[in-house]
């Protein structure tokens, strides 16, 4: 039975000891073999090849995954997670660069494990930035005591990973922050009524107020009346250069306008600026 076949059988069977057993007893390959087999997928495109420098590099990506255990996510999707960086990185290695493919394929494997960990270890995440993101995973390491950093703890922090004192204290306080069901947990069998703290308890969503939506119906069709009689109190040339330029889907330029009435675009400028004045004293009375 191939080392293929054991691991696809491993998978299946849902047993981690059994594919990291399979993966270990894969052989590395020598620096020549990795050097023959990238030129052929770089070359050919021989696929039998990237297959060979991925699973020859699998036991690497069960090693890197086990240092982010103690984020709560399961090993085996840790490991699924680096084994795509992997296969991301034999698709874009070039063996004439003179560096072995784990060196190379060791930033591809920890940026897909960082990416599947920052979406799955909170349901809101909690680093975007590329700052929140250093701090993310270098934070915890740095603390020397339990509880909160103090004032030289937060300076030290910022100067070594080089990011702000005050982004130091916000991550500090959304890792130690949880996640908070909208609804609330359930009643207690002590009849405690626990989601009058929940957020649904205080937060509304107005997006859908109806009084809201016909007040602002209302206000805009008084709005819009208002802006006609406004209109009716220019003279026509007036109206068709304030419709051209603000009202109308595609707008029409000074120049345009110019060569329309046979006048310059400074001129337009100006009975526009006029007409506008006009407007303003109108609506405002």
């Amino acid at each position: 039975m191939t080392k293929a076949k054991q691991l696809q059988l491993a998978l299946s069977a849902g047993s981690l000891s059994a594919y990291i057993s399979s993966a270990n007893q894969i052989p590395m390959l020598t620096a020549e073999e990795e050097y023959e087999l990238g030129m052929q997928l770089q070359d050919e495109g021989n696929i039998a090849a990237a297959q060979r420098l991925v699973m020859s590099h699998l036991r690497f990506v069960i090693h890197i995954a086990r240092g982010y255990s103690g984020y709560g996510l399961a090993h085996t999707d840790l490991i699924q997670e680096g084994n795509i960086g992997l296969m991301k990185a034999v698709k874009r290695f070039d063996p004439t660069m003179g560096v072995r493919l784990v060196s190379y394929a060791v930033h591809w494997i920890r940026a897909e494990i960082h990416e599947f960990i920052l979406k799955n270890w909170r349901i809101v995440k909690v680093a975007t930035t590329k700052a929140q993101r250093k701090l993310f995973f270098n934070l915890r390491g740095s603390k020397k005591r339990l509880g909160w950093f103090n004032k030289e703890e937060v300076e030290t922090v910022a100067s070594e990973l080089g990011v702000t004192t005050r982004e130091v204290m916000e991550m500090e306080s959304r890792l130690s922050g949880r996640d908070m069901g909208f609804d609330g947990a359930a009643d207690g069998d002590d009849g405690d009524d626990s989601t009058s703290v929940a957020p649904v308890a205080y937060l509304q969503d107005e997006r859908y107020d109806p009084c809201r939506e016909v007040e602002n119906e209302q206000w805009d069709n008084h709005a819009n009346h208002q802006l006609a009689l406004a209109l009716k109190t220019l003279d026509k040339r007036s109206q068709e250069i304030i419709s051209a330029r603000w009202l109308n889907d595609e707008k029409s330029t000074l120049q345009e306008l110019g060569d329309r009435y046979e006048v310059s675009a400074e001129r337009i400028r100006q009975l526009e600026k006029s007409a506008l004045h006009k407007l303003r004293n109108v609506l405002v009375v």
